[in-house]
């Protein structure tokens, strides 16, 4: 059962979901094209947005020190920033390259940062919204893995790296994952193997969602679950600028052309 949740009357105006942005990947001048798209995408919502919900694997790499976080993503943070102080609530999940997000964006914008799904519900609409790393059957290496970066002690070891070394290593291993993924051919479309979609199939056993919305698998994909529900994978930023809008007419998936 989810822990946490969120309610919303949309008044007129619609929620909207993305991923996978991959902030800093895989070079500077990329990351910086890419982060200026994201904030034309942002700004072009902006009257629209009831609430933006930001579904992990914002940034490539992410871990906050005490004192430190990583430089760089001054414009995207200015422009999140920027919709909040027009009382536009905005939410973060952590994903698998981001997963060591801490309180900086909830203490200094007030963005609230959720490492597991939610439960959402608006005008009606049911919803379960998280990242989708370590859901599902298979991939057992990896959920042992991911068990081991979110234990408290590795953190605990983590911070006492330097910053320059930590985020240079960091940064290098996220660069490994990305390689390893193209070689599973996470792009393509597994069918009944998919491995999100199975996991939304038992979820709706036990209990009813109109939209299971994650990310993770950088495919944009929309998928009947059961008789009345639907699957939505955001896809990515990195090449296909995919997101999914829903208000009170539903639920659609699409590129922003921006």
């Amino acid at each position: 059962m989810l822990k946490e949740s969120l309610d919303f009357s949309l008044d007129g105006k619609s929620l909207y979901f993305a991923s996978d942005f991959h902030l800093g990947a895989p070079d500077f001048t990329t990351s910086k094209e890419r982060e200026r798209k994201i904030i034309r995408w942002l700004d072009s919502i902006s009257n629209d947005a009831r609430a933006i919900f930001l579904v992990g694997d914002i940034f490539d790499f992410w871990f906050e020190y005490e004192e430190v976080i990583p430089k760089g993503f001054i414009p995207f943070i200015s422009k999140i920033s920027e919709l909040r102080d027009k009382n536009i609530p905005i939410y973060f999940f952590t994903g698998n390259h981001d997963l060591w997000m801490k309180s900086y964006f909830t203490e200094e914008l007030g963005i609230p940062v959720f490492h597991n799904p939610i439960f959402v519900k608006a005008d009606g609409f049911t919803m379960m919204v998280g990242h989708g790393d370590g859901l599902g059957p298979g991939d057992e290496s990896y959920k042992l893995l991911k068990k081991i970066f979110t234990n408290p002690v590795s953190r605990w070891l983590f911070k006492w790296f330097h910053p320059d070394l930590g985020i240079k290593l960091a940064k290098a291993w996220s660069g490994k994952s990305r390689v390893s993924n193209l070689e599973k051919n996470e792009g393509e479309f597994l069918g009944e193997n998919e491995w999100l979609w199975q996991y939304c199939q038992e979820v709706e056993k036990q209990s009813h969602h109109d939209f299971y919305i994650f990310g993770h698998r950088h495919l944009p994909l929309d998928l009947p679950v059961g008789e009345s529900a639907r699957y939505f994978n955001l896809g990515e930023w990195v090449g296909q600028n995919t997101f999914l809008k829903i208000n009170a007419q539903g639920a659609s998936l699409s590129e922003f052309k921006g």
